[in-house]
């Protein structure tokens, strides 16, 4: 199945009128930012952000700089609720068959691991993000042996959303030379998770998405 912003859009069209107006606004405004992603084809700083802010729009929460507990549980409960409402299995597709070495990557560098950063920002000693990483791979390993498609998925977003971080909060030069592997990476898993988010949003319209952040206000 080929999902893009294009054939989203004109899905859209068709079975927007049954949907709730908030995941209506949801939708429109991911699918803005999906567009403008797509148009990114050199620069993938651009793209991933871009693509950031359309799945933030889909998810309509605010990403904090380091998830608490908490937050965790809530991020858990919309990866749990887009795994039940997936009857085409899309998203084990692309964890299993199509990213699982991109993926492998991405949970194996340290770069796009928040305690390796709080580490050289002096909050944890050497020997605890080393500790820390060393079990975050053990877990993610053990995941990726059982097919855990939920585990996986919460492992790396987590990377993600370091080098989200990174980006969006002034931690990175534009065009650097020293993070192209795991923004190359980064951009092209966001590439085809989010346009599969949206996707599942929108075949399961009855289900309860939440509220956008920031409603239409006139």
């Amino acid at each position: 199945m080929h999902l893009d912003h294009q054939s989203l859009k004109a899905r859209h069209r068709e079975v927007r009128d049954r949907f709730p107006h908030s995941l209506s606004l949801r939708v429109h405004r991911a699918l803005s930012w999906l567009q403008r992603a797509e148009q990114e084809t050199q620069d993938n700083d651009a793209c991933f952000i871009f693509l950031w802010v359309a799945f933030n729009a889909a998810y309509a929460n605010q990403v904090p700089v380091s998830l608490s507990s908490s937050e965790r549980t809530q991020f858990q409960g919309f990866l749990e609720r887009l795994i039940e409402t997936d009857a085409d299995n899309l998203l084990y597709e692309l964890v299993w068959e199509r990213f699982s070495g991109p993926i492998r990557l991405m949970i194996d560098n340290q770069y796009v691991f928040q305690p390796f950063w709080d580490y050289h920002n002096g909050l944890l000693s050497d020997e605890a993000w080393q500790s820390a990483f060393k079990k975050s791979k053990t877990a993610a390993r053990r995941a990726l042996g059982k097919m855990d498609t939920l585990k996986v998925m919460a492992v790396m977003f987590d990377r993600l959303y370091t080098l989200r971080n990174q980006l969006l909060h002034g931690g990175a030069t534009w065009n650097s030379g020293v993070n192209r592997s795991q923004l190359s990476q980064g951009a092209e898993i966001m590439g085809r998770v989010v346009p599969v988010v949206i996707h599942l949003m929108m075949n399961d319209y009855q289900r309860v998405w939440g509220d956008p952040c920031y409603p239409v206000v006139d």
